[in-house]
C-alpha cells in the first residue's frame, strides 16, 4: 500500500517528530511505501490569496508550489496525518494545506448545482495521530473540532468504505517518559496493523 504521512509541526525535536518516525516505522514494517510530506521543513505556505479564492469553485489550483501536493494526493492509497492538536484542532499550516490541496478537481468535482462528487476514491484509509494538551474528556465535551474535520470531512471525499484510525496522547503537558514510550509503541503497533 502507499501511504502519504502529512507531517505539520514546527519543532525539529519535538514528540511529534518522535510520533511521526515511529509512524513511518510502522508503516515500514507492514511492508508499506511511504512519502513524507513535511509542511514546516518545506516551509509550505498555507496562505489562501484572493486570487486563488476567487478561482477556487471554477478550477484546480495553478499555483505550481502546489504540484507536488496534488502529485502525492493522487499517489497516495493511505493517508496519516501526524500533528499537534491546539486549541482542540488542527495546526493553521495543516488547516491551510488542506484549504489549498484539497481542492476542486483535485479532491472533488463541484457542478453547476454545487453539488459535490468525491475524487479521491483511490484513498481507502485515514489515520489520525496527534498530541493534545487537554484530557480525553474534555476533549470529546469541546467536540474533537481537528478529529472530525479529517476523520469526517475529508473522509467523506475518499472511497465509500474509508476505514479510520483515531490515535492521540492526550495531557501531553503533564505526560511521563513512560506515557510517551507507550505511546510511540502504540502508534508502531496500531499503524502495522492498520
Amino acid at each position: 500500500m502507499r501511504v502519504l504521512v502529512v507531517y505539520c509541526h514546527p519543532v525539529p525535536e519535538s514528540f511529534c517528530a518522535a510520533v511521526r518516525d515511529a509512524a513511518l516505522e510502522g508503516i515500514a514494517g507492514k511492508g508499506c511505501e511511504a512519502r513524507l510530506v513535511d509542511l514546516y521543513a518545506e516551509n509550505f505556505d498555507p496562505v489562501m490569496r484572493d486570487g486563488e479564492r476567487r478561482d477556487y469553485n471554477e478550477r484546480a489550483p495553478v499555483d505550481p508550489a502546489l504540484a507536488a501536493h496534488i502529485a502525492h494526493l493522487n499517489w497516495a492509497e493511505a493517508i496519516v496525518f501526524i500533528y499537534p492538536t491546539w486549541w482542540y484542532g488542527l495546526p493553521a499550516m495543516l488547516k491551510g494545506w488542506l484549504d489549498r490541496v484539497w481542492a476542486k478537481d483535485v479532491a472533488f468535482s463541484l457542478d453547476a448545482g454545487g453539488r459535490i462528487t468525491p475524487l479521491m476514491g483511490h484513498v481507502q484509509k485515514i489515520a489520525v495521530v496527534t498530541t493534545c494538551g487537554a484530557p480525553r474528556w474534555w476533549s470529546h465535551v469541546v467536540g474533537h473540532p481537528g478529529r472530525k474535520t479529517i476523520l469526517r470531512g475529508i473522509r467523506a471525499l475518499c472511497a465509500k468504505r474509508c476505514k479510520t484510525l483515531f490515535l492521540a496522547h492526550y495531557l501531553m503537558d503533564a505526560s511521563t517518559p513512560e506515557s510517551r514510550a507507550a505511546f510511540l509503541g502504540q502508534v508502531r503497533q496500531k499503524l502495522q496493523a492498520f
